[in-house]
């Protein structure tokens, strides 16, 4: 088949439709769990289990979805039908998780939201992992389909700051607190059906127009899952990439308690802290590219994650009205977070490789699903360990700030710095156990082509 070129409305309406799925991301992984607890009223303990079930859920469900939308036949397409029609669940669920319901009672306020974080969940990965495959039957080549990753991944970074920005806006427009967060809902909503909705209008024309029969897949995913195990190099680097991803989700939802509990500021605060650091790591991306090109993946990860290990570790000593030390461990931050972006994406393409020679067989979806599998499981752990931590230091949420117990100011600290440190010292350990090299990778490359 003849190799079409990829038109700029083809990467535009894919990068759109990252953006439809990463703002209501963005903004549940910084706000979520501080609405439950001091807008919705909900138990800190309760709301981290509400956390917790979604995330096993949403892990549940990817390999799931996956392995059905590789087997959907349709007038659309293998992907289109679950993009559209679970963006519209989506949308309703990413409205109706920032509303309080009128109950009283925290047993039925935990209901409310365990249920709304199936929904949302379910209907998430529904969208997310057919739209993350489609990028496969939109590009022809290895070089197109390196074009639509960098485009995805560009846009998942500007996605996290247009939702920062977008809270941002509605705190300083909006007063009531409970309101705030019913707008943020209906943003959200309007971002995934617009995202969505022009990725499809998009892309459509191109998928039939570069489309080839498709294999029937007998083959199990359960089947092939223990096989991965003995890929030595996905095993270090799935640990990598948990550590990495861990720290900074665990900052992330301490980042509203630290700016309001401990630094005693308002609540744009925390979001123009949020925005420093996602700058941070989108200005530097560039850096980190020219230095893997010159050395290796492993060295951008040695030198930026001890930039961030020193800025959270650091962050849990900041005292109140020291503004200016925040802010710029928040750009230390970044710096080191644009590395957490950056290498487990480059480093999984050679892991692939690897596997390729082992088995001969090109199985980038198996491990794609499975490394999501584990993240999003141990994510819905930290958070938990997070609620759990707050209750039995005897938070006090509400809308209102209260005088917190100095336990409780001590679990804020370590949870928004220390933790998250020592978990990226993990992530410094998974790389220097890492096994592929440069060089290493030359020679299997040269080994495959010589087989074939």
């Amino acid at each position: 088949m003849k190799v079409l070129p990829l038109t700029f409305r083809t990467k535009l309406a894919y990068g759109l439709g990252e953006l439809g799925t990463v703002i209501p991301v963005s903004i549940a992984v910084f706000f979520l769990l501080y609405f439950l607890t001091d807008v919705a009223g909900l138990n800190p303990a309760l709301a981290g289990a509400v956390l917790l079930v979604g995330r096993g859920w949403d892990a549940i469900n990817d390999p799931l979805i996956g392995w059905l939308s590789d087997r959907t036949h349709s007038a659309w397409g293998r992907r289109y039908p679950w993009m559209i029609y679970g963006a519209v669940p989506l949308a309703l669920g990413c409205t109706l998780q920032w509303i309080v319901p009128p109950i009283s009672s925290q047993w039925g306020l935990f209901a409310y939201y365990t249920l709304l974080s199936l929904l949302v969940y379910a209907a998430f990965s529904a969208v997310q992992l057919p739209f993350a495959a489609l990028a496969a039957e939109l590009a022809q080549d290895y070089d197109q389909r390196t074009q639509l990753m960098g485009i995805k991944a560009g846009f998942n970074i500007v996605g996290s700051v247009v939702g920062l920005v977008l809270a941002q806006v509605v705190f300083a427009s909006i007063a009531d607190v409970p309101q705030r967060y019913v707008t943020i809902g209906w943003l959200s909503s309007l971002a995934v059906l617009l995202g969505i909705g022009l990725c499809v209008w998009g892309t459509y024309s191109r998928y039939w127009a570069v489309q080839s029969p498709t294999p029937v897949v007998h083959r199990s995913f359960w089947t092939e899952v223990p096989s991965l195990w003995h890929n030595s190099a996905f095993r270090w680097l799935m640990g990598l990439n948990l550590c990495s991803l861990m720290g900074i989700q665990v900052t992330a939802a301490m980042l509203p308690y630290f700016v309001s509990h401990w630094m005693r500021l308002p609540a744009q605060h925390f979001t123009q802290m949020a925005i420093v650091v996602q700058v941070s790591a989108v200005l530097t991306m560039p850096l980190w590219m020219k230095v893997a090109q010159q050395t290796s993946k492993r060295i951008v990860y040695f030198c930026g994650a001890p930039l961030a290990f020193v800025a959270l570790a650091a962050m849990s000593w900041v005292q109140p009205g020291q503004l200016w030390l925040m802010y710029g461990f928040g750009v230390m931050i970044g710096v080191g977070l644009s590395t957490f972006y950056l290498v487990p994406l480059a480093m999984l393409p050679d892991v692939i490789a690897i596997d390729a020679i082992q088995t001969g067989q090109r199985r980038e979806g198996l491990f794609f699903s499975f490394l999501v599998f584990f993240q999003k499981v141990s994510l819905a752990i930290a958070l938990f360990i997070v609620g759990r931590l707050l209750d039995r230091t005897g938070f006090i949420g509400g809308e209102t700030l209260q005088v917190q117990p100095v336990e409780a100011l001590w679990a804020i600290r370590l949870m928004m710095g220390l933790f998250p440190a020592l978990l990226i010292l993990g992530g410094l350990y998974c790389a220097y156990r890492y096994p592929i090299t440069r060089q290493q990778l030359q020679i299997i490359r040269a080994d495959s082509h010589s087989a074939t």
